[in-house]
């Protein structure tokens, strides 16, 4: 009896083991599952972001780029000649452009904090639209200087506002990249604007007026048109979006919550511009894309003419411009890629300048056409890279929002004045020595300050990981959310990307 008593209890003991073990099995395959579904529901969230983001951003910045860049393909169709201006004059116009660039940028930005993106740079957009039209209807030097300033100072808002922007959105990691994509816009719109200004000058003589009219009007018309659309497209932060349901908005949240600071709703205050201007690597990132703005510049604006001084007509010229964009756009999407997967700013900033250094040598010392044509892939497919990932850079590594804002800002306005300075050194055509000449130096400039920041940021992470592990720092407890945002870039666990 007292064996067959056993044997039922015997049996319920295995059975609650068994269902004991099968319960902790779930459990672990429950908790093996979760961390896959989340990676499986944040790629889809960043494919859904990059897809209602990125496209209409970088259409915004390719007719940027095209409505600043297209008066050197307007200046083949005879727009000197008609307005009676000398090279000198032509310069100058160049110049008053980034006067208002360089003065309204840190303003826009601040502006753009304070008001909404979908409201802003709609806005810019209509406005520069309309200043780019009247460039076709000027008459005289004075006009075009008139307009060529109103048009710099429309257009400042945008790119520092487009990366600022998108870094409320993204990982910081994953914000170079699409920063990058964005101003891949800047080289694509060299390539379109050559074959546009080629199509546009056959129109020369329609409704009494030249090609390098048509050339504003039309290029301006498609920048309003597209403006007033963008109104519809173009969103503001996280929280107020439609196309994300509650759940995308929430894991948004926790996603950026670490990261960084996108999403701390931090109050406009003064103490944080002077935070920005305070910090000695805004300034090198500003001086890093001084480097880069005088070949960039001086190479969208003058690549048309250089061509066309090897001999080919004006129609030629402008096709020529297509080959070395479009190379120019593949290497810099080539380039942010690696750039992303290896995790590194700095080495593909150098790579990118030396190669565009070559370029400009082989510009200098050889007269033979072909040499000269292809050093311009050289000079493009070493600067646009450069330049994308130069401007990511302080997008990835400040802190605090409008710290970020204003530093994005800075690194814009005080970078242009390589720009200025560029514009009034392309003087004696066709083989422009002091042009090309300067275009080297301030690339070399662009080596020495991006290797000082590789070693001022790398300084600055061994100093916070000495921190961490010292008794200094009393651990995560410490760190509270708040804490962590109001210290910013300041903060030890905070690491800055080389």
């Amino acid at each position: 009896m007292a064996t067959t008593q056993d044997a039922p209890a015997t049996d319920g003991l295995s059975e609650k083991g068994s269902t004991s073990l099968s319960d902790e099995k779930q459990q672990n395959a429950s908790a093996a599952k979760q961390p896959a579904d989340t990676a499986r529901a944040e790629r889809a969230l960043v494919r859904k972001l990059d897809l209602h983001l990125v496209p209409v951003l970088t259409m915004l910045y390719l007719l940027s780029f095209l409505d600043r860049s297209n008066i050197g393909n307007a200046k083949l169709d005879g727009l000197t000649t008609r307005l009676h201006m000398d090279q000198g004059q032509y310069l100058n116009a160049l110049t008053m452009y980034f006067l208002g660039y360089v003065l309204f940028e840190i303003p826009s930005n601040i502006v753009l904090k304070r008001l909404t993106p979908r409201l802003w740079l709609p806005t810019l957009m209509v406005v520069w639209g309309i200043v780019s039209t009247l460039m076709g209807l000027v008459h005289n030097y004075s006009g075009l200087m008139a307009v060529r300033f109103f048009l710099g100072a429309t257009e400042s808002g945008l790119f520092p506002g487009v990366v600022y922007y998108l870094s409320c959105w993204y990982k910081r990691k994953e914000s170079h990249f699409r920063i990058s994509i964005f101003f891949s816009a800047a080289s694509l719109a060299g390539a379109f604007g050559g074959a546009l200004a080629y199509a546009i000058g056959l129109m020369g003589g329609v409704g009494h007026k030249a090609g390098w009219s048509w050339i504003f009007i039309i290029e301006g018309l498609l920048t309003i048109v597209l403006a007033s659309a963008s109104y519809l497209l173009v969103h503001n932060y996280p929280d107020t979006v439609s196309f994300l349901n509650a759940e995308e908005k929430e894991l948004l949240h926790n996603r950026l919550r670490d990261d960084n600071d996108a999403l701390s709703g931090e109050k406009f205050s003064w103490r944080y511009v002077n935070i920005a201007f305070r910090d000695v690597t805004v300034w090198l990132y500003c001086f890093c894309f001084m480097g880069c703005s005088l070949p960039l510049y001086t190479l969208s604006l003058f690549l048309p003419t250089i061509i066309n001084g090897l001999g080919y007509s004006a129609a030629n010229a402008q096709l020529l411009t297509v080959p070395p964009y479009f190379v120019a756009t593949v290497l810099t999407l080539c380039t942010a890629w690696g750039s992303h997967y290896a995790n590194r700013r700095a080495p593909f900033v150098i790579a990118g300048a030396a190669l565009a250094i070559v370029g400009y040598i082989l510009l200098l010392a050889d007269a033979t056409t072909g040499v000269q044509y292809f050093a311009t892939f050289l000079c493009t497919g070493g600067v646009y890279p450069a330049t994308a990932i130069t401007l990511s850079w302080p997008a990835n590594n400040v802190s605090g929002q409008l710290k970020r804002a204003v530093a994005c800002a800075m690194q814009i306005s005080i970078g242009n004045i390589g720009a200025i300075l560029g514009t009034q050194l392309y003087r004696y055509a066709p083989r422009f020595y002091l042009g090309h000449g300067f275009a080297i130096g301030f690339l070399c400039f662009l080596v020495c300050v991006t290797s000082l920041n590789w070693y001022v940021l790398a300084r600055r992470n061994g100093a916070k990981e000495a921190l961490l592990l010292s008794e200094q720092y009393a651990g995560p407890e410490q760190d509270d959310r708040e804490r962590r945002l109001a210290l910013g870039d300041e903060h030890p666990t905070w690491k800055f990307q080389l």
